[in-house]
């Protein structure tokens, strides 16, 4: 198990936009996952050994010591640079330990994960809804566990997922699906699509959010091209006469994805706005919750 040394743990966010969190956490750095899209790969977050997950020095004691430092709790969001349940989280528990600190400040919390292991900690999402929000998402980005296997071999099935998804649901937890990166050509058709919103719906998710197409950069738009023509032969020649170096690489399926997603979305009963679902996960708390440094 590799360490690498950590002045703080949370990080205030500069808006409030993504799932209404004010704060971020990563209690790890890198991730095992291998999904060959994935953007914290890119030049500017200097991470050389990405796919090898290290764990932070002192994390506990970090975290600890900042929330005390605090005069109201925050939303902290988990899981934007490293996957909070990846494989040493299974014996380590700093996941676990980590929102028992967040319920004992009276935090609310916002997780995403593609890993099923998060059904371990219903019972402490549980508890921590009973004083703040927690939303609590599971990317999925295919109900196909062939194609998954491909593009994220080192992640639990979507099938695996949406299983722990209904097992949060079934215990009222806040609970939904991300469907992002939608890969151009390989995943956005309407039928895959609409596939993973009737999935969600059965698994009792409340929302679905999605992004149609994906980003590609510098370090990571050598490794996803390296990966298509392992994976998929032909491929990277069609995405590079689409997009060419562009950084945002929208699905060219996005105007007819759209009004097909939304609209099963709205049949389904899911949620599938930004805003729509930050009031419904915030909106039965009464305290505003937002750090205020002293």
């Amino acid at each position: 198990m590799e360490t690498i040394p950590a002045k703080h743990i949370l990080t205030r966010n500069k808006s409030t936009d993504w799932f209404g969190t004010d704060h971020t956490m990563n209690l790890y750095r890198g991730c095992s996952h291998g999904c060959i899209y994935c953007d914290s790969r890119s030049e500017c977050y200097r991470d050389d050994t990405f796919d090898t997950v290290k764990v932070k020095e002192k994390a506990l004691e970090l975290l600890r010591d900042e929330l005390r430092r605090k005069v109201r709790p925050a939303f902290i969001g988990m899981g934007s640079m490293s996957d909070p349940y990846n494989p040493l989280e299974r014996e380590l528990e700093l996941t676990r330990k980590a929102l028992m600190l967040i319920h004992a400040y009276g935090c609310g919390v916002a997780v995403c994960t593609k890993s099923d292991l998060i059904l371990r900690d219903a019972d402490l999402y549980a508890d921590i809804q009973k004083q703040a929000p927690v939303i609590c998402k599971l990317t999925v980005t295919t109900v196909d566990d062939a194609l998954a296997r491909k593009v994220e071999p080192g992640a639990p099935s979507p099938s695996g997922r949406l299983k722990a998804l209904k097992g949060l649901s079934d215990q009222g937890i806040f609970t939904g699906v991300v469907l992002m990166p939608v890969l151009p050509f390989l995943e956005d058709s309407t039928e895959s699509v609409l596939a993973v919103v009737d999935a969600a719906a059965e698994a009792g998710a409340r929302f679905v959010y999605p992004a149609f197409g994906m980003t590609l950069r510098d370090r990571q738009r050598a490794y996803y091209y390296q990966a298509l023509d392992r994976l998929f032969p032909g491929m990277k020649e069609r995405y590079i006469r689409q997009f060419g170096d562009r950084y945002q690489c929208v699905s060219p399926r996005a105007k007819t994805l759209w009004p097909a997603f939304s609209e099963r979305c709205r049949e389904k009963g899911l949620l599938y706005e930004m805003g729509q679902i930050i009031r419904a996960a915030k909106g039965n708390y009464d305290t505003q919750l937002t750090f205020f440094d002293i």
